[in-house]
């Protein structure tokens, strides 16, 4: 089944449940369907064809939903941007897809008209906006008037629905092609578990950002093929949020580490009502279990947290698929997907043993867009190479330890800084550290902890050094210590660990 076909089935059966929760503004599904329909409509006329790709650089707000499920409609791929980019990483990623049009929000048209200049395919900069802007249409114009009726499009199964840039960690991003297969295939994985599986009656309180693949597929689709209301929230805010998730009595919540780690430093957790919530689940980045055990112990509700990647659709492993939650863990493989850990030579090792986590099921990628030899070597073999270090215990649960780039080499001892970073996470004074390395001209490597202290709290670099040397080996302890006021992070997240290896490099 195609996506925009299955917003239709599901407004079809359900016109008039409540689709989004927006500021206590409520769009039914016909609604919504209807408003789809005429911007696929309206990117029709405007010569958008069948594979096309169609940028979208919108925070999230209903109109998002309403485009992505439009430019599907119209038979082309979604470009979905990172609305913290500035103009020449959108001018990289519009050139690099080809996009014939994007679609924006009235903050956000000064950069894409930048971008826009230098991307000879691009033809259309439809904007939101409330008075007209030189060089682009405003969206009142595109699609106001368009037929709110489904266009006749044929899409198969095969067709890329999706093209979503990587974070470009090294290098550039790379466009990950996923198909209406692969992100379907991960919604019926994903609701073939049934604590993850959402229910008509839900009410999901999704702060994820849109354009991010976890957001999009398993908040937002996986709400949409079941018929239950989003709460969607326009910018997350540690208290405003939850007074939001309280209000709506959400029974699903979908977080990110940086929530968590905020959440666990707010005194008046404990204050709040979560007895409407059934299932809070972590993805995109770690979750240090000490972060977990405090947000539990304040909430009283317990954090699944699963495994994915852009490349995935995103979903590839959950603690909801087993049988127990098992903190520190990933779980096991969603049903239908495989995960094995394999040497550099792509031998499947024993259980307990380190190595390269690998994957295979029907919401792995098509390949990168454009780039036949990535594809070949991320896909060899018919398994998509993660990256990701890791191991897998005898019930098959995975535990991942790190990515093989950011693996330390003290003296030709391997460190990884996941294990430290959840030392560091111990520490009463600790709200938040990541771990790199940095040259060292005795060891090669040493490594180097970043540490944001919480609120009121105090501690010294030799503070630091001390604790971790009573708990780790001493090669795998910091050398340096740099306080610091908050982490570079990536808006799923992540630690942008190139930004504090260089920062590591100047501090020696």
């Amino acid at each position: 089944m195609d996506l925009g076909q299955m917003l239709a089935q599901t407004a079809a059966k359900n016109p008039d449940k409540t689709a989004i929760i927006f500021h206590d503004q409520r769009t039914s599904y016909r609604e919504f369907d209807e408003r789809a329909n005429q911007v696929a409509n309206g990117l029709i006329q405007l010569g958008v064809e069948p594979g096309d790709r169609v940028a979208l650089y919108i925070h999230n707000l209903p109109i998002f939903m309403e485009a992505y499920f439009g430019i599907l409609k119209a038979g082309a791929s979604v470009v979905p941007l990172n609305v913290l980019y500035k103009a020449g990483e959108v001018e990289y990623i519009l050139k690099d897809s080809g996009a014939k049009a994007i679609l924006t929000f009235v903050p956000f048209a000064p950069v894409a008209l930048a971008a826009a200049q230098n991307a000879p395919e691009l033809r259309h900069v439809i904007v939101a906006a409330p008075e007209p802007m030189p060089g682009a249409t405003l969206w009142r114009d595109a699609f106001g008037g368009a037929p709110a009726t489904a266009p006749q499009v044929a899409i198969q199964d095969e067709d890329v629905a999706v093209i979503c840039y990587t974070s470009g960690t090294t290098g550039h991003p790379k466009g990950a092609m996923l198909t209406h297969r692969n992100l379907y295939s991960n919604l019926e994985q994903c609701g073939a578990i049934q604590t993850i599986a959402t229910r008509p009656d839900d009410i999901v309180w999704l702060a994820l950002p849109l354009f991010h693949i976890y957001a999009m597929n398993v908040a937002m689709n996986l709400t949409i093929k079941e018929g239950a209301s989003i709460l969607l929230i326009e910018r997350f805010d540690l208290t405003s949020s939850l007074d939001e998730l309280q209000k709506h009595h959400c029974t699903v919540l979908y977080g990110a580490p940086p929530m968590f780690v905020g959440w666990a430093q707010v005194p008046t957790l404990k204050d709040y009502d979560f007895s409407s919530v059934r299932y809070i689940g972590s993805g995109a980045a770690a979750l240090p279990v000490r972060i977990m055990q405090l947000f539990e112990g304040l909430a009283g509700v317990p954090i699944t947290e699963g495994y994915g990647l852009t490349e995935c659709s995103p979903v590839a492993a959950t603690n909801a698929a087993g049988p127990v939650i098992k903190p520190g863990t990933v779980g096991p493989a969603i049903p239908g997907c495989e995960i094995r850990i394999v040497d550099a030579e792509d031998n499947e090792l024993p259980h307990g043993e380190l190595g390269e986590i690998i994957i295979r099921g029907p919401n792995v990628m098509k390949g990168y867009w454009k780039q036949p030899q990535a594809t070949a070597e991320t896909l060899r073999g018919g398994w998509l190479h993660t990256g990701d270090l890791g191991t897998m215990d005898d019930d098959s649960y995975v535990t991942i330890v790190d990515r093989v780039k950011d693996m330390i080499n003290v003296s030709g001892f391997n460190v990884y800084p996941r294990e430290v970073e959840e030392t560091l996470f111990k520490h009463p004074a600790v709200a938040d550290a990541a771990v790199v390395q940095y040259p060292d001209p005795y060891q090669g490597e040493s490594v180097m902890a970043f540490i944001v202290l919480k609120q009121g709290e105090t501690a010294t670099e030799q503070d630091i050094i001390d604790y971790c040397r009573e708990q780790l080996a001493v090669f795998k302890c910091p050398r340096k210590v740099v306080f610091t006021d908050a982490l570079p992070k990536n808006i799923s997240g992540k630690v942008l660990r190139r930004e504090l290896r260089e920062k590591a490099v100047q501090a020696v």
